[in-house]
């Protein structure tokens, strides 16, 4: 018989005697059980992380296309799916991106298109009018930075105009821009550059707790901002008439020495809120379209705004070689100039 044979012999003898037996072999299996010797250390510390990786979500993209590092995407802010068509910048004001390639399919001036022929029109337009701006004219205008574009009649090409003046300043070195819509009753800026309605210029004059930087929209082209019209109000022209108005005004022209304001107006004849706005104004520009606006409703027009300093007329929709060398295929064309008659009304001249 072996020692092993005779050892648990004696053990089973003494258990049958009623001699209590430590279970050695318990003892050594409940213990706590020390590192594998056949595993290394590393690899034995690894296989819980491992585990608790498992379980993560599976690292993703950030918002510039990175892959995400350390962190769990769970613990991380969630953000939004989609940008929205209007956002914040980094200064927190309100951006939106316009369609470049749009306008300059529809033929409009764009900075991508800087020797376009309709971009060259409107070096010559605005040069005039730059100047008087800054007081380099034949005399000091007073307020020459408030500028107003209107008609006598709709139709006849004045947001078309305001538009392109608005980009056309804005391509300078030495200007800012900020196009409002002011033809409240009929607002069309945000259309043609294919955005959507949003707050603006009658929400400012309504509510007093609505800070002008709540509403302006910061856009792609640098130094272009637009101030939509806002929502319509029934005492629109006593609103633009108000005192408010020349608050507001005085706020908007003088927060920055190099800013130019251009104005949309509502046509002349059709409502009174463009004479409200036009007493002021430092400049206007009317747009007359070429072979449908009579000489009498210029006059009629012109008259309701002799007070404003600087009257300019700017013959639109005119035919191919009529005021210009250009040939455009969307059919538009631009004679300019401006005067003083004898009575003080504008007068418009050849280019």
């Amino acid at each position: 018989m072996s020692l092993i044979e005779k050892a648990v012999e004696r053990l089973d003898k003494l258990k049958q005697a009623g001699v209590e037996v430590p279970d050695v072999a318990a003892r050594k299996t409940s213990g706590p059980a020390g590192p594998d010797p056949k595993v290394p250390a590393s690899d034995a510390s690894a296989a819980p992380a491992r585990e608790a990786t498992a379980i993560m979500p599976k690292a993703g993209r950030d918002s510039e296309g990175g892959v995400e590092s350390g962190e769990s995407r769970s613990s991380r802010p969630a953000e939004p799916s989609a940008e929205p068509a209007l956002r914040s910048d980094r200064q927190g004001s309100k951006y939106v991106e316009i369609d470049l390639d749009r306008l300059a399919a529809i033929g409009m001036v764009t900075p991508d298109h800087p020797r376009s022929p309709v971009a060259e029109e409107y070096r010559l337009i605005k040069r005039p009018v730059l100047s008087n701006a800054q007081g380099g004219g034949a005399s000091v205008v007073e307020d020459g930075n408030l500028i107003m574009v209107t008609s006598s009649l709709p139709g006849e090409g004045k947001s078309f105009t305001t538009i392109n003046l608005a980009i056309s300043m804005a391509m300078e070195l030495d200007y800012t821009v900020l196009l409002v819509d002011a033809d409240v009753s009929k607002p069309s800026i945000l259309n043609i550059l294919g955005m959507e309605p949003t707050q603006g210029l009658m929400d400012v004059l309504v509510n007093p707790e609505t800070e002008l930087s709540d509403v302006l929209l910061r856009t792609n082209i640098e130094k272009l901002t637009i101030l939509p019209a806002g929502m319509a109000q029934s005492n629109a022209t006593e609103l633009l008439a108000s005192e408010s108005m020349n608050r507001l005004l005085d706020e908007m022209s003088s927060r920055y020495r190099d800013r130019v304001i251009v104005f949309d107006s509502p046509p002349l004849l059709v409502t009174t809120e463009a004479r409200a706005l036009a007493s002021h104004m430092g400049q206007i520009i009317m747009v007359v379209e070429a072979n449908r606006t009579t000489q009498s409703v210029v006059y009629q027009a012109l008259a309701t705004i002799e007070r404003c300093p600087i009257k300019m007329m700017l013959l639109n929709k005119a035919e191919e070689g009529h005021a210009s060398g250009y040939g455009y295929g969307y059919g538009y064309g631009y004679g300019y100039g401006y005067g003083q008659s004898s009575e003080g009304a504008g007068r418009a001249e050849a280019a």
